[in-house]
């Protein structure tokens, strides 16, 4: 290129390729952040989902056990495909604290509140449990890591298992969306979720920085798998 010639432009994608952990027996009981254990008995779920998912990927999991157990038995499943020589767990990408309603009954809960169907999650998304979170707060918690573990690996694809607040959140950003407006999203247990942040560096220095969404709540393993699973936190 010669010294007169304009600046070519680069595009970098990063590819985040998001995972809700496996389905967690809780006797019908709010969890949120409690820190219960994830039922991975569903081998072709792990199968199906290793299949999909890229190698030489970067992996990260919230700090929550039901997280961690389902990125290893995903791994576990892959036959040796997946060897990541380290899995991250960020606690910014950990489920809304849902406070003192964390334990409570789900559906006498929602019967008292007066919750109706569309209502789709605990409260409005300003509403801050009582000491805990709002979903607001939640998605500005998970923005700034996704936002951190995008610049540090930008071009990668990230493999992300965490929550289905936390996916809902990345859906809001990439999207633009409202925070009720996300609730709207279905996010089952072990569905992928495909998400691409594409940064272009333009003549005269311009950044261009967007988010394109490749597919929501994705179920790649056999039809008659995956029965256990959730909508619920």
């Amino acid at each position: 290129m010669r010294e007169t010639d304009p600046p070519i432009s680069t595009i970098v994608e990063t590819r985040w390729w998001w995972v809700r952990h496996a389905p967690v027996p809780d006797g019908g009981r709010i969890y949120g952040q409690r820190d219960l254990a994830a039922d991975c008995s569903e081998l072709p779920v792990f199968i199906g989902l290793a299949a999909a998912l890229p190698q030489d990927a970067v992996w990260t999991t919230s700090t929550l056990l039901r997280t961690i157990q389902t990125a290893d038995a995903i791994i576990s499943a892959s036959g040796g495909r997946h060897q990541p020589k380290s899995i991250v767990r960020n606690a910014g990408l950990v489920e809304q604290h849902l406070g003192d309603w964390q334990g409570l009954d789900r559906q006498a809960f929602h019967r008292e509140r007066g919750n109706d169907a569309a209502s789709f999650w605990f409260s409005a998304a300003s509403e801050r449990a009582p000491n805990g979170e709002s979903f607001v707060d939640l998605m500005a918690r998970v923005t700034a890591a996704i936002e951190g573990i995008t610049r540090a690996n930008a071009g990668r694809d990230i493999i992300a298992v965490t929550h289905g607040g936390t996916i809902r959140a990345a859906l809001g950003l990439a999207l633009g969306l409202p925070p009720d407006a996300v609730h709207a999203f279905t996010i089952d247990n072990c569905a992928l979720t495909r998400i691409d942040h594409v940064h272009r560096t333009a003549p005269a220095a311009r950044a261009v920085a967007k988010w394109r969404v490749q597919g929501v709540n994705q179920r790649p393993w056999p039809q008659d798998a995956g029965r256990k699973a959730s909508v619920h936190a």
